[in-house]
């Protein structure tokens, strides 16, 4: 891909952290490497200690890796020429509890090297636009962690950056909140922008990224297109609603990894089986019908991201 069509490119990049005399040293990142393209909304996932935050901190050069290199919009991670375009919500942004939200605005829009004019005028919009519009004035402290998870995603647009690198974006919102920040994070990709989300929140990841890479224990195991990436996914669940006794249904599809069945209080049975092709599934209705159960509704439920990321870790700890 040109370089000038790359946002994030990533070539092999390793860093050890350093026990000390007496301590282990740590290999957080194994010769991790992709490119994120610009204008595209790209997720980082992993478990708790797979990497996520190194890569982060070496692109915006808080530390330095021990191989490989990488670049943020065409400039070596870390120098001031790429770090100026990018805004940034870490994990847990500390706001000095004597700010409001307008004062927070003021300062962070001035480390950007933004003047007062400016910032004056953007704050109002961004406060509007994160729902708190009527609470500029007063004291953070007094903001909940929602509330100032939207200061921090103001703060993070206020300098108007091409990259976004976000850190848990929808933590601590509630469902509107969420919703309201996807949309935000949509709207700048239609604007050209790019926007890297690292986030534990696997379901907000599959409604709103283009594609994600999957990170545990320092390696990359996976990347790809959400489309793809549950696409491939191993086994998906068929779920039927049948008007029969339990006992004949049981018979009928005991060579078909039966799940689950429950009775409803109607008199239908939900069952749930698992299949891998649409042969099998043609082969459980003629079963079904051969039988003169009655199918009342039938769906085959899609792997969620969810269900591939978890496969792809419980893989490495089943090897372990």
């Amino acid at each position: 891909m040109n370089t000038s069509d790359v946002a994030i490119r990533v070539d092999d990049l390793r860093k050890r952290y350093r026990g000390g005399v007496f301590g282990r040293s740590v290999d957080a990142l194994l010769g991790v490497s992709f490119e994120i393209p610009k204008g595209q909304i790209f997720g980082l996932l992993g478990p708790n200690g797979a990497g996520k935050t190194t890569v982060i901190k070496i692109l915006l050069g808080i530390v330095r890796a021990t191989g490989g290199k990488a670049t943020l919009l065409g400039h070596p991670a870390g120098k001031r020429q790429g770090r100026t375009r990018v805004g940034y919500l870490p994990e847990n942004l500390q706001v000095p509890r004597h700010q409001t939200a307008r004062t927070a605005l003021e300062y962070y829009g001035r480390l950007s090297g933004m003047d007062y004019t400016e910032i004056k005028k953007k704050s109002s919009n961004l406060l509007d636009q994160m729902g708190l519009g009527g609470r500029q004035k007063e004291s953070v402290k007094q903001f909940s962690k929602g509330m100032r998870q939207r200061l921090g995603l103001a703060q993070a647009l206020l300098h108007d950056p091409e990259l976004l690198i976000l850190d848990e974006p929808t933590d601590g919102l509630d469902p509107v909140g969420r919703s309201q920040v996807r949309d935000i994070m949509r709207q700048l990709k239609d604007e050209g922008r790019t926007v890297f989300v690292n986030s534990h929140l696997l379901q907000e990841v599959e409604l709103v990224c283009d594609n994600v890479a999957i990170l545990n224990h320092g390696e990359l195991k996976h990347i790809g297109d959400v489309e793809e990436l549950t696409s491939v996914a191993s086994d998906a669940e068929l779920e039927m609603q049948l008007v029969s006794d339990e006992s004949t249904v049981k018979d009928c599809l005991v060579a078909h990894k039966l799940s689950s069945i429950s009775n409803r209080i109607d008199g239908l049975l939900d069952v749930s089986v698992t299949v891998r092709e649409q042969d099998e599934i043609n082969a459980i209705i003629d079963t079904l019908r051969s039988r003169q159960i009655s199918i009342i509704a039938l769906s085959r439920r899609k792997k969620t991201l969810e269900d591939f990321f978890l496969d792809v870790v419980n893989k490495k700890a089943a090897s372990a």
